[in-house]
């Protein structure tokens, strides 16, 4: 058996007035992510964290943002794809872990469904995808809220 590990990371600014998506789920807030696609920085990590781990590029490789094809397009399209990539090198995933870090709003009440959202688009138990929220104390672009973070770790195999 062949394990691969990966790390992925992704920021994006916020801005007054536009939509927060997070895993694949919209989030009210009175900000948003500022970007080509719909800015899911923990999709966009996530999505690193796989094509590092298979030993592929990074997300802007293949969805550059220069590329209007993928303008205002839903994260999880960029995870589909990236999960069909992970499949044709005959890898499966066996778990993501990830964190978001964001001081404002409070995102415990939506990590289900962050998770159901996330483990549907890549075809995993809910139980094998992890998602954790954190402030970070006032201190930062984050905690300024002016930004949001996240970061996801992952475990592929090939039998």
């Amino acid at each position: 058996m062949r394990i691969r590990t990966g790390i992925g990371y992704d920021v994006h600014k916020l801005k007054e007035g536009l939509k927060l998506i997070l895993g694949g789920v919209e989030i009210p807030h009175t900000k948003g992510c500022v970007a080509h696609s719909d800015g899911d920085v923990l999709i966009h990590a996530i999505c690193d964290a796989l094509l590092g781990a298979a030993g592929l590029r990074d997300i802007g490789y293949y969805f550059p943002d220069t590329d209007n094809t993928y303008k205002n397009k839903e994260s999880k399209f960029f995870l589909s794809n990236v999960c069909e990539m992970l499949k044709e090198k005959d890898y499966k995933i066996s778990n993501v872990d990830s964190i978001i870090a964001m001081q404002s709003p409070k995102l415990k009440p939506y990590i289900e469904y962050m998770k159901e959202s996330l483990a549907l688009c890549m075809s995993l138990d809910i139980e094998d995808v992890s998602v954790k929220a954190t402030t970070t104390e006032n201190l930062g672009f984050e905690g300024r809220q002016e930004g949001v973070s996240a970061y996801a770790t992952v475990l592929i195999y090939k039998d």
